[in-house]
């Protein structure tokens, strides 16, 4: 699993470890991703993890393998097998960095759209211990974030009954009362509003006390600029993401 490691000002074995998952939108890389968030005024290990099926992990046909795929069919092929690879990889990576790092504090994480989701199924379907989430740009109901693919690209997905339960597993929404914990949420306000911002809404509303929405004025859903698998300078947009993540994971 390629990883970024970003160090604390002042490492000791209870230094706390953010790990993040970044989107399949710029930055969609754990580089691209250390670049838009990198959490600097956090004294805590901030660890980017690439997700299954980009980057170093690309299928062996490359991107066009992947669209493909996709095109066949996004929910069986893509969203629901990604999350749950990347879920079913982390208890195990976790010790690792761990051990590598000597960071043994609290563990916090984040996530961007898909890496959101990703986190919620940590979340939910293991006994991984959490203090803190944070989710940017947050997809949190799986029909709704492929419906606005749908409209996206002018092509209906064709539901079936096994696509529909992967969906149900992957409602957040409907799932809220398994979430034990505050969660901070950053939207944006000119992100997909059925896709993105309502499911985002109907989950802040469900969610434990002290659990807090926010939405940037004139950000759309991607944190960086295209093709956003490099590093990259900071967006504006991406600057006021990384002071209210940090502000909220320090806390």
């Amino acid at each position: 699993m390629p990883y970024i490691a970003l160090p604390p000002a002042d490492p000791t074995p209870d230094t706390p470890l953010v790990v993040a998952w970044h989107l399949l939108d710029p930055p969609r890389s754990e580089i691209a991703m250390a670049a838009a968030l990198p959490l600097s005024g956090l004294n805590a290990w901030r660890v980017y993890l690439g997700l299954p099926m980009t980057g170093d992990r690309m299928l062996p046909g490359g991107p066009d393998e992947l669209m493909k795929l996709v095109m066949e069919d996004a929910v069986l092929n893509l969203f629901e097998p990604l999350t749950r690879q990347a879920v079913a990889e982390f208890p195990p990576a976790l010790a690792e960095l761990r051990s590598v790092l000597d960071a043994h504090g609290p563990l916090s994480l984040l996530g961007g759209s898909i890496g959101s989701m990703t986190a919620l199924r940590l979340l939910t379907e293991t006994a991984v211990e959490v203090d803190r989430v944070a989710l940017v740009s947050p997809a949190v109901q799986l029909s709704a974030l492929v419906d606005a693919n749908s409209r996206m690209f002018g092509m209906p997905y064709q539901w079936t009954d096994e696509s529909r339960a992967a969906a149900d597993r992957l409602d957040f929404v409907a799932r809220a009362a398994e979430i034990e914990r505050p969660v901070l949420m950053v939207i944006g306000d000119e992100d997909d509003r059925e896709g993105f911002r309502d499911p985002a809404q109907r989950l802040w509303a469900a969610l434990p006390e002290g659990s807090s929405l926010v939405a940037i004025p004139g950000m759309g859903h991607a944190l960086a600029e295209e093709p956003g698998l490099d590093a990259a300078p900071q967006t504006a947009h991406a600057a006021q993401v990384d002071a209210i993540v940090t502000d909220w994971l320090s806390r």
